[in-house]
């Protein structure tokens, strides 16, 4: 692992397995494990708040205590650890609504560097929804509220002129 990967989104990763591998005898794991699946997967889209970090850490605590297993008993350890050591990435999802890892798909934008763009044109022509515009041979803008962030304008782009933000 390293800075291209969202911790965030990794604790969520670890948290979906256990979601499906708990058995359902005990409350604390089986709905606990899923409130903390839906905390995470809300501050992954961009509409986590500061309460929502504070209810996820308690919650963690409470499901560690309370489960019959080992499973309920360890769920909430890949969410202790990255709050406990990347509480930043968790902040920079909630507050400034961006993914530093650029992987939360909600929380990035693509953007086009003016100075690079040559106006091929073939960003605009690949792009399923139509978000890119602009003159041939003058710098393109990315509409944001249209682009699906499916990424194929910058894997077309032969100039470097789009990047992930």
């Amino acid at each position: 692992m390293d800075e291209d990967n969202c911790m965030v989104d990794i604790a969520k990763f670890f948290l979906e397995f256990t979601v499906d591998e708990s058995c359902g005898k005990c409350t604390p794991c089986r709905i606990g494990t899923k409130r903390m699946y839906e905390i995470l997967e809300k501050i992954t889209n961009g509409n986590g708040t500061m309460e929502d970090l504070d209810k996820l850490e308690r919650l963690c605590y409470y499901i560690k205590n309370n489960s019959l297993c080992g499973l309920g008993q360890t769920a909430p350890n890949p969410v202790l650890s990255t709050l406990k050591f990347f509480k930043d990435e968790y902040i920079a999802h909630v507050v400034d609504k961006t993914c530093p890892a650029g992987v939360c798909k909600a929380l990035m934008t693509y953007e086009i560097i003016p100075e690079n763009c040559k106006g091929c044109t073939l960003c605009a022509r690949v792009c399923p929804v139509g978000a890119i515009s602009g003159e041939v041979k003058k710098a393109h803008v990315i509409d944001k509220a249209k682009c699906i962030k499916c990424g194929a304008c910058m894997e077309k782009c032969r100039f470097n002129a789009i990047i992930k933000k």
